[in-house]
């Protein structure tokens, strides 16, 4: 076995918390180096890791073979743009790209230059997502009528990271947690044939986005998509009703957290929910009325880079395709289309 040599565009939170302790722990990888202008903070975590002071000095080096562009928003698509043209095969953070037009530039150069693109939507490997697949899999609850999914906080104070609080294009609740929650939604139920959404901002002195409410509709059915920052007591995160009976789950992934209090992901029982947060299942079932809870499957976020191990040295499919990334953008545009104009907007 032949480990990927790896690098990190960036070692803020998302490098140290969701990328760097993945690919530390597998042995399909090397985390090879990492760019930072001035500091050397991964170093302190892991020594051996090259420190590039420079974008163009970390492309430029022929040990690496995949870099994980994992900066700001904004910054995906001309980050993104030079690593396909050095021939790195690369893993961008979500979203993908702030346009549907990036994306599609993207999609196409990678494809001249013979590199493989993926985007980080680790959200599909939560434990409470893929109980809820599961569920919908079995037909468990008949056909889905309503769906409603939330991304809730509460956390009324700007953040301390400038980029987060610009007004840019590219930033907000709806791009950052919003792509979750649309990802999720596509891989449930495909694309929508409609979008309304509201979005608004409630904190003080916010300048961005920090609430949204987006309603999908499907010819069957409707999916709703919903975020705060003022929500001390959160609904369950997943909200199912069908034919047959309804599902409701808390949003109670624990990775997220296990990570930022230094756990490796390699321990035992990890991505394990506790059995209080099992869903409830309300349904018919053989003829019978059953309402019960119903354990919860568990999470893992390592499954993404094992699928891009097997991308890049098996040939098979990337674990989250650049097309897919692209469309959760499609659905993004289209919200804020909606916003705007204060009207049902058609895909």
């Amino acid at each position: 076995m032949q480990p990927i040599n790896t690098a990190l565009c960036s070692y803020g939170m998302s490098g140290h918390v969701f990328h760097a302790p993945f690919i530390s722990v597998n042995p399909q990888f090397n985390l090879y180096g990492v760019f930072e202008r001035t500091k050397n903070e991964a170093q302190q975590h892991y020594p051996s890791i090259k420190t590039f002071r420079s974008l163009d000095d970390m492309l430029a080096d022929n040990n690496i073979e995949l870099v994980v562009v994992n900066t700001p928003n904004v910054t995906h698509f001309d980050f993104s743009k030079k690593t396909i043209n050095a021939g790195k095969h690369l893993v961008i953070e979500k979203p993908f790209t702030v346009t549907e037009t990036e994306a599609e530039e993207l999609i196409q150069l990678a494809k001249d230059k013979n590199v493989l693109i993926s985007v980080y939507h680790n959200r599909r490997y939560d434990s409470d997502f893929k109980t809820v697949q599961k569920v919908l899999n079995e037909g468990l609850l008949g056909d889905i009528v309503e769906a409603e999914f939330h991304y809730d906080r509460f956390d009324p104070v700007l953040s301390y990271k400038a980029h987060k609080e610009t007004p840019t294009l590219g930033v907000g609740s709806l791009y950052d947690l919003g792509s979750h929650l649309i990802d999720q939604a596509l891989q449930l139920f495909g694309m929508p044939q409609s979008i309304n959404a509201d979005l608004d901002s409630y904190r003080p002195n916010s300048k961005v986005g920090d609430y949204f409410d987006v309603k999908l509709f499907y010819p069957s059915h409707r999916v709703i998509l919903k975020s705060s920052y003022y929500v001390r007591e959160p609904l369950p995160g997943n909200i199912l009703h069908g034919t047959k009976g309804s599902f409701t789950k808390t949003k109670a992934d624990v990775q997220e957290k296990e990570l930022q209090a230094g756990k490796k992901p390699n321990t035992e029982n990890w991505g394990t929910e506790p059995n209080s947060e099992k869903g409830l299942l309300h349904t018919e079932k053989d003829g019978k009325i059953i309402k019960e809870h119903i354990p919860t499957l568990q999470g893992n976020y390592m499954t993404y880079y094992d699928g891009i191990y097997e991308a890049i040295r098996n040939k098979k499919p990337v674990p989250v395709s650049a097309k897919d990334g692209m469309l959760v953008i499609k659905v993004i545009e289209a919200a804020i289309k909606s916003n705007k104009e204060r009207k049902t907007v058609t895909i």
